[in-house]
C-alpha cells in the first residue's frame, strides 16, 4: 500500500519541490499552503507522515505539532518540522515535539532519508 504524506508550507515552491521528489519515490502526496486546516486534514485523510514548516502565517507549525502529539487520536503520526532556524533542534526536547527536523535549505537525499526513517519506524 502506498504511503500518504501531507506537506504543509506557505512557500509554494518548497511544496512543489518536495512533492515532486516524493511522488517520484512512489509516495502519495497531499499539500496545504498554510496551517489553518492541518488538523482537519490529518483527521480526514489519515496521512502516514506530516512534513510541515515551523513558521507559517496564522497557525505556527510547532503549535500544530504540539496539538497533534498531545491528541490520543493523532499522537502516533510522525511529524517532520522544516525550518531555516538554527536552534530548531531545541524543539525535539519539548512536550509535543516533532519526530524529526529538516533544516532548510535541504537536499533531496536528506529529505528522502528522513521520510524513509519516519515511515519505517
Amino acid at each position: 500500500m502506498t504511503k500518504k504524506i501531507l506537506i504543509v508550507d506557505d512557500n509554494e515552491l518548497i511544496v512543489e519541490v518536495m512533492s515532486y521528489i516524493l511522488i517520484n519515490c512512489g509516495y502519495d502526496v497531499l499539500s496545504l499552503y498554510n496551517g489553518e486546516h492541518v488538523i482537519e486534514e490529518v483527521k480526514h485523510n489519515h496521512p502516514d507522515l506530516l512534513i510541515m514548516d515551523a513558521r507559517m502565517p496564522g497557525m505556527d507549525g510547532r503549535d500544530i505539532c504540539q496539538i497533534l502529539k498531545l491528541d490520543k487520536e493523532t499522537k502516533s503520526l510522525p511529524v517532520i518540522i522544516c525550518s531555516s532556524e538554527e536552534n530548531l533542534k531545541d524543539a525535539l526536547n519539548q512536550n509535543g515535539a516533532p519526530d524529526d527536523i529538516l533544516q532548510k535549505p535541504f537536499d533531496m537525499t536528506a529529505l528522502i532519508n528522513k521520510v524513509q526513517t519516519q515511515l519505517a519506524a
